[in-house]
């Protein structure tokens, strides 16, 4: 269906893709491996028409193509899923769906219709007259996949599809996918979850520094031997049995008490009453699929939204509900946002102005001279520091943050935190869209933190990932949060039915919990 020979994209002296070689063959579920910043979203970008190669051929079909927009790419039958959806929240299900379309403005009408039938069609059902700023993370990706297949892919790009998913709804998507396949379409499927892949996927290209490295079939290899293809190296994964620490301690780094907040936009999730302990010594996780008040509650504990009640936050006994993040830092806390580029780091600033920008309240007397004048030899050691210690690859010294892959500036984020040596450190999404190897060291950089005697609350949406490192779950659905379930007595199928909306006390929880 798809052939490419030689394909090359340079951005300067750098070379993101050098001579990469992929055959995709009808009814065939690919994968496209790689760590962070080996290549993949440029290569994918060139088939989708977004980015032109600089070197190489394209066939499709047998003959070669010039794809010079993403409108070319679709006519021909290529049709991509990305991993940041592009829909408009102010706007229906079926009005979103019609932007895509020539014409969108017209015969809303007949695209809902057509939308409803072919969502049942291939068990991905969607409400057309739904407002998009009201649906669940899962429900927004059945309209960017529905909006996909109407338009007649032979081949359908998937970038993370999995990765703001229940595992039920996981369940459903893969078999979508083999519907798809069993109908002679084509799927090249990019993921960081290498059990999925191993499961789902006929063939695999692995990238590597923009080169292809291997070709091979998933089912035949282990999660180990694919993420060592990635890196070139044995990746060491993460265990818990490693991590293991003495959960003995009284001491209560982090408790939320009645936790409550008004949603700050109409398309905001308020938080309702929630109540948290998370003693020294202790990694707790919190799941939920994505807009279930996960950000609310990170910009709560943050500091960066106040709350009406000093002790409804309180960190190692202070009441802090009425301090800002400054003050919140002051007590020992350190703050990983979700958003990498423009919450967590500023992207036009070198990382050593980033550094200063996080730390000056806290390390003023580290950082500063006299008249207040910046050390700046002093920021590019530590920043050197933390980059050799978190092994953030970087292309210049002191690049600017936006320069830095997704993986290796989140990297540099939880070591910049990590840095001070917090007593609690409060994580959103610690390695979302991270390979298998920066994966491994965040993680057991979290664990390290727990080990010493501090607390650590992970928020994620990758349930293998709090399975991990956590020690007991906590579920968010729309603003309220569940009991810590104990890792020992939580299962993939209870935090998916707590996640999806069910009532600890419901029967068939309550079964499966006895």
């Amino acid at each position: 269906m798809l052939s490419v020979e030689g394909l090359t994209k340079r951005f300067g002296t750098l070379v993101a893709n050098d001579a990469v070689d992929l055959v995709i063959k009808p009814g065939e579920i690919h994968a496209l491996l790689g760590e962070n910043g080996a290549g993949k979203s440029t290569f994918v970008k060139m088939l989708f028409g977004s980015l032109r190669p600089d070197a190489g051929v394209i066939r499709w079909e047998g003959n070669p193509v010039s794809i010079e927009t993403p409108g070319e790419a679709r006519a021909l039958g290529i049709g991509m899923v990305f991993q940041h959806f592009s829909l408009f929240e102010a706007l229906t299900a079926g009005e979103n769906i019609a932007l895509a379309f020539e014409g969108g403005g017209t015969g809303h009408g007949a695209i809902g219709a057509r939308a409803r039938e072919v969502s049942e069609t291939y068990g991905l059902p969607i409400d057309p007259d739904a407002l998009v700023g009201e649906l669940s993370v899962g429900e927004r990706q059945r309209i960017e996949i529905v909006r996909c297949l109407m338009q007649d892919p032979k081949l359908i790009i998937l970038d993370e599809p999995t990765s703001v998913l229940t595992p039920q709804e996981a369940e459903k998507l893969f078999e979508t996918l083999e519907r798809l396949k069993s109908e002679g379409r084509s799927v090249l499927y990019i993921s960081h979850r290498l059990d999925e892949v191993r499961r789902l996927c006929d063939s695999a290209t692995v990238l590597r520094h923009g080169r292809v490295v291997a070709h091979c079939t998933p089912s035949e290899e282990t999660a180990g031997s694919l993420a060592a293809m990635m890196v070139g190296e044995e990746v060491e994964g993460f265990s818990r049995a490693s991590a293991a620490v003495d959960h003995a301690s009284d001491r209560a780094v982090l408790r939320l008490n009645g936790l409550s907040l008004p949603a700050a936009s109409p398309f905001a999730v308020p938080l309702k009453d929630i109540d948290l302990t998370v003693p020294a010594g202790m990694v707790i996780g919190i799941a939920g699929v994505a807009g279930n008040g996960q950000g609310e509650l990170f910009e709560a504990l943050s500091g960066e939204v106040l709350q009406n009640r000093a002790d409804m936050v309180s960190i190692d006994g202070s009441a802090a509900g009425h301090m800002d993040i400054e003050e919140r830092r002051a007590l020992g806390a350190a703050f990983v946002p979700e958003e990498r580029l423009g919450h967590g780091a500023a992207p036009a600033m070198a990382l050593t102005d980033n550094l200063f920008l996080s730390r000056h309240g806290t390390d003023s007397a580290l950082f500063t001279g006299t008249l207040g004048s910046i050390l700046k030899n002093k920021l590019k050691a530590v920043a050197a520091h933390i980059s050799e210690t978190m092994d953030v690859r970087k292309g210049a010294p002191d690049p600017h943050a936006s320069a830095l892959s997704g993986g290796n500036l989140q990297k540099y984020l939880v070591g910049r935190e990590l840095d001070r040596e917090p007593l609690l450190i409060i994580v959103n999404q610690p390695t979302w869209g991270v390979d298998a190897g920066a994966a491994a060291r965040i993680r057991g950089a979290l664990a390290n933190v727990a080990r010493r005697g501090g607390a650590v609350l992970a928020i994620s949406q990758d349930l293998d990932e709090l399975f991990e490192i956590a020690d007991a779950i906590a579920v968010m659905h729309h603003g309220r949060m569940s009991r810590p379930i104990p890792i020992e007595e939580a299962t993939r199928e209870k935090i998916g039915l707590l996640m999806g909306g069910a009532d600890p006390d419901h029967a068939e929880l309550a079964e499966m919990q006895a």
